[in-house]
């Protein structure tokens, strides 16, 4: 099974677990899991793994509520701050992740074979996580990598770090740098 369609029934499974329905039978009614994501290309195509969940689990409607990044975070802030219930899944950060951890807000996920958590960089997992517990699923991970000409420090005499800080990174740009 590929990354994001494990990453989305995990997910979904987590939700229905909080909800109390995770080993219930649907028989009657269906039911409608109200999802709250940023609107960018990652999340549009989760949207359209969806309805591959939907159809492995046909009881089950995924409704999308795709936001841009500051209202997203402004209205599940907002919402799970205050117990409103309006939304049953939301795509959340690393910044939030470990506060609405502490907070209470979240529960640790409970992750099976198919979710190898330990394949996780361990960057992403420690930012998801507090006290050693995973707090929430990455769907993708960032990151940042200093690319330079080695023989453009070394004809200057420049030596570059191995982890240097944005001022170094300055400095030594202004010393290789010759208008």
């Amino acid at each position: 099974m590929n990354r994001s369609k494990t990453c989305l029934t995990l997910v979904v499974q987590a939700a229905l677990g909080a909800l109390g329905l995770a080993s219930a039978t649907f028989t009657h009614a269906a039911t409608e899991l109200v999802i709250a994501t940023v609107n960018n290309g990652h999340m549009i195509e989760m949207q359209k793994l969806g309805k591959n969940f939907e159809q492995a689990n046909p009881d089950i409607t995924l409704k999308w509520v795709t936001l841009e990044e500051g209202t997203l975070r402004q209205r599940v802030t907002t919402d799970i701050a205050t117990k409103g219930g309006q939304f049953d899944i939301m795509t959340i950060g690393m910044y939030e992740t470990p506060i609405w951890g502490k907070k209470g807000w979240l529960q640790p996920l409970k992750t099976d074979a198919a979710y190898d958590v330990d394949d996780l960089l361990p960057a992403v997992r420690g930012g998801l996580s507090l006290d050693g517990k995973l707090y929430a699923a990455p769907f993708y991970g960032e990151s940042s990598m200093l690319m330079y000409r080695k023989d453009l420090a070394d004809k200057v005499g420049v030596t570059v770090p191995e982890r240097p800080t944005w001022t170094q990174i300055k400095d030594l740009a202004s010393k290789i740098h010759d208008p």
